[in-house]
């Protein structure tokens, strides 16, 4: 059954940025579109028949689970969630085992990389949105090569208006998800940090995506502090590959004494770009310890792998500062966890980080993909339960109304001043602690965005 799983496994499809050449080709059936045809019956028995052989949980599946009692492969992964008890945990643990048509798996995974549900085929705007405060929606982040980078549109503007409606609540969230992220054509009114008033109308594009949307270095007397914004391990190997080499060797040319690694938002991705990031950041003492652990379940033990530090790029740092917020899951989670045996981890934002130390392989079934949870990932010392999110050592709210490598941001602030004098600060008048309906309003903003930590073959 997991040979059929590892074959099964897909080239990511080039949509908006180019496939990852880390996972294989799904046999194609007879016929030409590469898709077996499947009676609904039989895509919900296979759905079922793959997830009792690699659902890391699988001994919890009752026998009594009829999947043809469900809709489709995507009610019978929800359906699986709650038989995911962990030891330490009163609750199940599983939030992501989930599926989606082929079609829609390959817009996500080669397009807006992390946004799911979509059956726009036009592309997206680039453009996501969190709130600030009620009331106060701000652009989140924009992508540089889409259609809202190239309107020249900022992380921080404010949102007043969205189709003509002054309606920016909390309680309008679902709508604002529906017009900023599936929508072909929404015209929206901000205003810029000076106090203009900009109107702009976005038609959904396709583009090319760049991870990297910062890498700078402040020189703050005797401390050269290097600061990069990384938005996603999702991406081109080969352009994925240039961009880290380009950014460690600026590093290390400016002499940075430290690093600040912003993935506020990053939802995570493929395995093996956290580990080539680690391999940057970890110190020369790491090179040839163990790095992470990706263990399966009892009955597939024996695919289990670990992976070494291999040290890349000259910088030999004693500690890490990372930005974290609830989103910043998955593989980003994972390069955190597998650097704290090594160094000092030091963790800034408003909460703890969102809690996935697991993962999946997208696996074929009919037109379909199923993704059950299949491994999990531990650091040298064993640590990878962190299904409650890994904890900040200083929290600071998220600086919504300033742009990217503002050193008044909040967070980026924060980490500099506890480089400089050791402290941390704390949350200001200008950036309180969110209130409940924000932060739920908030959870609304970011759930199209899918966590994913993509694993390497066994």
């Amino acid at each position: 059954m997991f040979s059929i799983l590892t074959m099964g496994i897909l080239f990511l499809s080039a949509c908006k940025k180019n496939s990852l050449d880390l996972v294989a080709t799904p046999p194609p059936a007879s016929g030409s579109s590469g898709t077996v045809s499947v009676s609904p019956e039989l895509l919900k028995d296979s759905s079922l028949m793959y997830a009792n052989d690699v659902y890391l949980w699988n001994t919890q599946i009752p026998s009594t689970f009829n999947a043809r009692s469900y809709a489709d492969p995507a009610a019978i992964m929800t359906a699986l969630q709650p038989f995911s008890i962990e030891p330490g945990f009163s609750n199940p643990v599983d939030k992501w085992s989930f599926a989606m048509k082929k079609t829609e798996w390959d817009q996500v995974s080669g397009g807006m990389s992390t946004l799911a549900g979509s059956s726009n085929t036009a592309g997206d705007f680039g453009l996501t949105v969190f709130f600030k405060a009620e009331g106060d929606l701000r652009v989140r982040l924009v992508e540089p090569n889409s259609p809202a980078g190239q309107a020249g549109i900022h992380r921080g503007w404010r949102i007043t208006q969205i189709n003509g409606s002054s309606n920016i609540s909390t309680s309008n969230s679902s709508n604002i998800v529906n017009s900023v992220y599936y929508s072909t054509s929404t015209s929206f009114v901000f205003t810029t940090p000076d106090g203009s008033s900009v109107s702009k109308t976005l038609a959904a594009a396709h583009y090319s995506e760049k991870p990297v949307y910062l890498d700078t270095v402040y020189n703050l007397g005797a401390q050269h502090v290097g600061y990069l914004v990384y938005n996603s391990f999702l991406g081109n190997t080969g352009q994925m590959n240039s961009e880290l080499q380009r950014v460690f060797t600026k590093f290390a040319s400016q002499q940075v004494t430290d690093v600040v690694v912003d993935l506020r938002y990053n939802g995570g991705g493929y395995v093996s770009f956290a580990e080539q990031m680690a391999n940057y950041l970890a110190p020369v003492s790491a090179n040839g310890g163990l790095m992470m652990k990706q263990v399966y379940n009892n009955e597939n033990s024996s695919n289990n792998t670990t992976s070494y530090f291999r040290k890349a790029g000259s910088l030999n740092l004693p500690d890490i500062y990372f930005i974290v917020t609830n989103s910043t899951a998955s593989a980003s989670e994972l390069l955190i966890n597998t650097l704290r045996p090594y160094m000092d981890v030091k963790l800034i934002g408003p909460t703890a980080t969102h809690g996935k130390p697991v993962g999946f392989f997208p696996i074929p079934v009919g037109d379909w993909y199923v993704f059950p949870v299949s491994f999990r990932t531990t650091n040298k010392n064993g640590e990878g339960n962190y299904f409650n999110g890994l904890p900040v050592n200083a929290v600071i709210a998220d600086g919504l109304d300033k742009d990217w490598g503002d050193t008044n941001e909040s967070c980026l602030a924060s980490a500099i001043r506890n480089i400089t004098g050791g402290t941390y600060g704390r949350i200001t008048a200008e950036n309180p602690a969110p209130s409940a309906a924000t932060v739920a309003g908030n959870d609304v903003l970011d759930k199209p965005f899918l966590k994913v930590t993509i694993g390497r073959k066994p």
